[in-house]
C-alpha cells in the first residue's frame, strides 16, 4: 500500500503546488493555463509510467511464481517416482517370499499326506 500512499502524497503535492502557483504568479491566464496543462500531463505521463512499473513487476512476479511452481511439480513427479519404484520393489520382495513359503507350506503338506 506504500505505493498507493506515494501517488496519494504526489498527487496531492502537485495539486497543492499548482493551486499556490497560481495564486502567486505574475504571469498572465493564458500563461498560467499553460503552466497548469503542463503539470498536468506531467503528472499523468508521471502516474503513467508508475502504473506501466508496478504492472511489469507483478507480471514478473507472475512469471516467476510460474516457473517456481512447474519446477515444484517436476520435482514432486521425479519424487513420486521414486517412491511408486520403491513400494514395487518391495512388494516384489514380499511376493518372493510368500511363494517360498507357500512352496515350503505345499512341501510339508504333501509330506505329510503321502505318509
Amino acid at each position: 500500500m506504500s505505493t498507493g500512499n506515494t501517488v496519494l502524497g504526489f498527487v496531492a503535492g502537485a495539486a497543492i503546488g499548482a493551486i499556490a502557483g497560481i495564486l502567486y504568479a505574475p504571469a498572465k491566464g493564458s500563461e498560467t493555463r499553460e503552466k497548469l496543462r503542463d503539470g498536468l500531463d506531467d503528472i499523468k505521463n508521471n502516474l503513467q509510467d508508475k502504473f506501466e512499473n508496478a504492472t511489469d513487476d507483478l507480471k514478473g512476479q507472475i512469471s516467476n511464481a510460474k516457473f517456481d511452481l512447474e519446477e515444484t511439480y517436476e520435482n514432486l513427479v521425479s519424487t513420486m517416482s521414486h517412491k511408486a519404484e520403491d513400494v514395487i520393489a518391495f512388494l516384489e520382495t514380499k511376493l518372493a517370499d510368500l511363494k517360498a513359503q507357500n512352496a515350503k507350506y505345499q512341501k510339508e503338506n504333501k509330506t505329510q499326506y503321502s505318509e
